[in-house]
């Protein structure tokens, strides 16, 4: 288990190098959520305020930037570079958990600065609940993030089907999840769709909490959303790196 948690720290470090010698990329990637920020907002009815919509832009962020990470390994399998790291003496399973963990780090990254471009305007920082939401979105992200290495690794040598599958599951997600505008008013069977979403509960995790409000049935469920994507995630995850050749 030792050797586990070094080798894992060991691909950790090896993955995160790159993105703190050009931080522009974190920013890069928040592109879309920015823009959804900044054109929906104005928008937002009376009965809706930041205080509800920026929870769903901090996930919408999560989203978005975890579930294209595989397209970096993609990269590694098609230069080569994959097939160099599966000979080193590093267990397989952390070649996916230190590429995973990695994923966080933008992650809480992103959702600070968008909370702090927010904090001038009339949404409200509530600490210990904003704490507690970033803790489940990092455990969402770990699994999204092996997921996403999962996919890439079906897909090797046929980047069309990593992307394909990608942008066909991204929007129907997001939009279920009700990121950008409620459900609750919406059709029985989108509503009904919705339920089965896991990333529903997590945005509504996210905004109780943000909101200020730990200790609810909203929160315990987002944190069992969360909990099964992200186990979920790295038991496929760490299976398919096992069987990688």
């Amino acid at each position: 288990m030792s050797n586990l948690v070094t080798d894992t720290g060991v691909v950790f470090s090896r993955e995160l190098r790159p993105m703190l010698r050009n931080p522009v990329t974190v920013v890069f990637s928040m592109v879309q959520p920015l823009v959804f920020l900044g054109l929906f907002a104005p928008l937002l009815p009376d009965d809706l305020s930041l205080q509800w919509f920026v929870p769903g832009i901090v996930v919408m962020s999560c989203l978005f930037g975890t579930s294209m990470t595989g397209s970096n390994l993609l990269f590694e399998i098609q230069t080569g570079s994959h097939q160099r790291m599966l000979v080193t003496p590093l267990r397989r399973p952390a070649l996916l958990l230190g590429r995973a963990l990695k994923e966080i780090v933008p992650v809480l990254a992103q959702a600070a600065l968008i909370v702090g471009l927010c904090l001038p305007g009339s949404f409200e920082l509530h600490l210990a609940g904003a704490l507690v939401g970033l803790a489940i979105l990092a455990t969402f992200c770990l699994g999204l993030g092996a997921l996403s290495y999962t996919l890439a690794l079906a897909a090797k040598h046929r980047e069309w089907l990593f992307w394909t599958v990608q942008q066909t599951l991204l929007f129907p997600l997001l939009l279920l999840a009700g990121m950008l505008l409620p459900i609750a008013n919406g059709p029985g069977w989108l509503r009904a769709l919705s339920r089965w979403n896991p990333l529903t509960y997590v945005v509504d995790a996210e905004r109780a909490l943000f909101n200020g409000e730990i200790w609810t049935s909203t929160t315990a469920a987002g944190v069992l959303a969360a909990a099964g994507v992200g186990a979920a995630g790295l038991l496929v995850g760490t299976r398919a790196m096992k069987n990688s050749d």
